[in-house]
């Protein structure tokens, strides 16, 4: 299931990259002559790099008509590109393999990138450079090795210098899934930066060649199509390719020298700017809300708190026929009043075209409104279908402690596809409400809370009302797709707010007639956010606080109230 827009061009990106390195691959062994290493060389790169390596192929080592291929691939230019494919062809391999492992593994994001480097300056070294390319060169495997080991770590570190801050600031990005290599935009990122890095290394490379340090394209023609045995660029070869370096030992070493500066600069420079401790077990699966402030001091548990709801988690989704707070029955086991709240991820309707990724208690937002008398014992059975813990508090209520819900303070939290069972005596009565208190600012945002009401043993006549209505307020930030926690802070802001699960103007009407009362019961259920309520029409008379019935001496008018988080009337 694709997420977000990108996710669609980084598909069809690499659905072109491996139509590219098809071609290629085709076009390569039905007789381009070159060496079997850098036909295999254009199609591990075609595949990282997509349509840019089939360009690269087509304009600096495809044969364009039969023998031309020496002539066609004589510039430098092309000759650089030779080299610079050959080398991100191993590196690339090894980088690409080693970012696999480590993500798989959890292992965080600095270790990573120094594990990527040295697993793919091994894997050209030793198999692409020192291996694969012995048959041409001649001499032993250790010759070939001693040979290529200072341009294969000048062209490496070049390579990684541009790939590793691309490899950083990407997948750490606001869009963590790139960290995942079960994910597509992993691999579209790991395709930009193998391209920068060769774009990085490119200078190097043609250097290299022209100093006869690397080796650029070659042609090889066999007898039998009537060429003269192997060639580099258009200097006629012998049986093997090895070379004498025109570089002097200062212009080598300068080479290596600012090579290992490039390199230390890419890996390290996004320290600066990124928590580079972080791992794709931590956070790989984590979509960020635009402007948020994050930096190297930016921990996994916030990033956690603040991320988009994952859309592929949804086992739900109703419409605006489907109505939240709605009241459920008790059921009645040995005296004691049953109520079961589920919790699970939802998507839930806030207007006619407007649906937000919720966290819900059984499929509604608000969650389902539960009421009771003062003096029932009551159990709530809380089963959790969410992909992380939770746990329920009982706001405004006397409770034993184990019944209370914090979680990791007066009970572990539930785990998912687990069940907890709350007992209590309702001893208070009044307006209160139930929520999320595991990880509260990011759940209760996303909508898992509900109304509590407990009527008083013996009414007072002085409140009865003709309606009775209960308003719950709540705020989401929903772009592009996605769900975020709404919260007061940079990146976090709301751009819609809801009462009982609707935004105006889908919000629910109340019918009256002249000479009836109302009862409105405001609950703040908002995340942080202070709504000033205030119902047309006339001043209303404030009867409760928090729970708590006013006397008739105290109770006053207001035209305005401020509905705010932990707050009820």
């Amino acid at each position: 299931m694709f997420v977000q827009p990108i996710d669609y061009f980084v598909a069809g990106w690499l659905f072109l990259a491996g139509l590219s390195a098809l071609y290629v691959a085709l076009d390569q062994f039905r007789g381009n002559p070159e060496p079997a290493v850098m036909k295999w060389g254009f199609v591990l790169v075609t595949l990282y790099m997509g349509p840019l390596g089939l360009l690269l192929y087509v304009i600096a080592d495809k044969e364009p008509q039969p023998g031309t291929h020496e002539e066609f691939t004589r510039p430098l230019w092309k000759q650089g590109i030779g080299s610079a494919i050959h080398c991100v062809a191993g590196d690339a391999t090894g980088i690409i393999l080693a970012a696999v492992v480590t993500a798989t593994l959890g292992l965080p994001m600095w270790l990573d990138l120094i594990i990527e480097y040295l697993a793919g300056f091994a894997f050209g070294l030793f198999i692409f450079q020192s291996l694969f390319m012995m048959s041409m060169m001649g001499g032993t495997y250790l010759e070939n090795l001693k040979r290529s080991f200072l341009p294969e770590f000048i062209s490496m570190n070049f390579m990684m210098a541009g790939m590793a801050p691309v490899m950083s600031f990407l997948m750490m990005g606001r869009d963590m899934r790139a960290m995942d290599p079960t994910e597509l935009l992993f691999w579209g990122v790991m395709s930009l930066g193998v391209t920068v890095g060769f774009a990085v290394a490119y200078p190097a490379n043609i250097w290299m060649v022209a100093f006869r340090l690397k080796h650029g394209l070659m042609t090889v023609r066999t007898q039998q199509h009537g060429g003269h045995g192997p060639r580099h660029g258009d200097a006629a070869g012998g049986e093997h390719h090895h070379m004498e370096s025109d570089a002097t030992s200062p212009q080598t070493a300068a080479w290596a020298g600012v090579s290992l500066v490039a390199l230390l600069i890419g890996l390290v420079a996004p320290a600066n700017w990124i928590n580079l401790s972080l791992s794709a077990r931590e956070v790989g699966d984590l979509i960020m809300p635009r402007g948020m402030i994050m930096d190297r001091d930016t921990s996994a548990d916030t990033m956690r708190d603040m991320a988009a709801i994952d859309p592929r988690l949804v086992t739900a989704k109703f419409g605006m026929d489907v109505n939240g707070a709605r009241e459920i029955q008790p059921r009645l086991e040995n005296g004691v009043k049953v109520f079961d709240l589920d919790a699970a991820v939802i998507q839930w309707q806030i207007l006619p075209r407007v649906a937000v990724d919720a966290y819900a208690f059984n499929g509604q937002v608000p969650g389902p409104t539960l009421r009771v008398r003062q003096g029932d014992v009551v159990r709530i059975n809380v089963t959790n279908h969410l992909p992380t813990t939770t746990s329920v508090h009982w706001h405004g209520l006397i409770l034993p402690n184990a019944m209370d819900g914090p979680a990791k303070v007066t009970q572990d939290p539930i785990e998912k596809g687990g069940v907890y069972h709350y007992e209590f005596r309702a001893g208070q009565a009044g307006t209160f409400f139930y929520h999320s208190h595991d990880h509260v600012d990011r759940q209760q945002a996303l909508g898992l809370y509900g109304a509590f009401i407990i009527d008083p043993q013996t009414p007072d006549p002085s409140l009865d009302a003709t309606h009775e209505y209960t308003l719950q307020v709540q705020e989401w930030l929903m772009r592009e797709g996605l769900t975020y926690p709404a919260m007061p802070m940079d990146g976090a802001q709301p751009n819609y707010f809801t009462i009982n699960g609707r935004s105006y103007p889908s919000t629910e009407t109340i019918h009256m007639r002249v000479g009836e009362t109302l009862k409105v019961r405001f609950i703040g259920s908002s995340n942080g956010f202070i709504h000033p309520m205030h119902i047309h029409g006339g001043p209303f008379l404030v009867v409760a606080r928090d729970g708590e019935t006013l006397p008739a001496s105290a109770r006053y008018l207001a035209d305005t109230v401020r509905c705010r988080r932990a707050w009820r009337r």
